[in-house]
């Protein structure tokens, strides 16, 4: 991989999956199939490839279990195939947390791409008007953050490389997708012409938005460090994103959020 994420985990392409070092540890992968993903396409009917991702949840080095376990948060990753889904990037199929019981908020999710390139997407609501709507560009050591509420989607920004990444979230990672299955996806689709390159075209099951383009931000506020991997700085200081499990212990920074 092209950023190293702080621990000895890799990643394995035929299967598609993961592999852990002796000082990690880590689950089977569990695969998502592309009928799983076909409710949320903008053509349920399509081809691409199958399984579309592999995804490890629960993952890191076995000292730091217990402290990820009282804390109440997890690291995970994910790594997609190459290709397309017909017209479209190979992609999630979007989803909004559930609300988690120790909180009383729908958690926030710390994206880390690690190879590859992404668009990670997010609207401000999964309802007919989607709100702010943002697509933002990452490459390796980049780092983005979905606030509370939001519903979102990891997107791979070129067919002919995988796409992975690591993410920090709530122990409690439920996830909710009746309404964006039921509109067949967010509010932006990610197309591809025939010659590879992406672009946006809106959902039509969703009132107009607009879509806007940008790059990670500075986290600074949040305690995090750019170029660093999150699992080094959860190492130094497991304090520093005692936010994610707890949301409210920075609810000013998700007024008027932008990514």
């Amino acid at each position: 991989m092209k950023f190293d994420p702080g621990f000895d985990i890799g990643v394995t392409s035929q299967p598609l999956g993961f592999k852990f070092g002796d000082s990690a540890f880590g689950p089977q992968p569990e695969l998502r199939s592309l009928a799983a993903l076909r409710p949320a396409l903008r053509n349920p009917q399509v081809e691409g490839p199958d399984p579309v991702y592999a995804i490890v949840m629960d993952i890191g080095k076995p000292v730091h279990r217990p402290e990820l376990q009282q804390r109440m948060l997890l690291f995970g990753a994910v790594t997609y195939a190459k290709g397309r889904l017909g017209d479209e990037v190979v992609r999630s199929q979007g989803h909004v947390h559930k609300v988690s019981s120790h909180s009383g908020w729908k958690a926030p999710e710390i994206y880390e791409i690690w190879d590859g390139r992404a668009f990670i997407y997010m609207q401000e609501f999964a309802a007919d008007h989607p709100g702010r709507c943002f697509a933002v560009e990452a490459s390796p050591g980049d780092i983005v953050i979905v606030p509370p509420g939001w519903a979102h989607t990891s997107m791979s920004a070129d067919l002919a490389e995988h796409l992975t990444f690591g993410a920090l979230c709530d122990r409690e990672y439920g996830f909710h997708y009746e309404e964006v299955r039921r509109r067949h996806g967010l509010a932006w689709y990610a197309l591809l012409d025939a010659r590879g390159k992406i672009y946006w075209e809106p959902n039509q099951n969703y009132q107009k938005s607009e879509l806007i383009f940008c790059t990670p931000r500075d986290y600074k506020a949040f305690g995090i460090q750019r170029g660093r991997p999150l699992y080094s700085q959860f190492e130094t200081d497991p304090n520093r994103f005692q936010w994610v499990s707890k949301p409210a212990l920075v609810s000013d920074l998700w007024k008027d959020y932008s990514p």
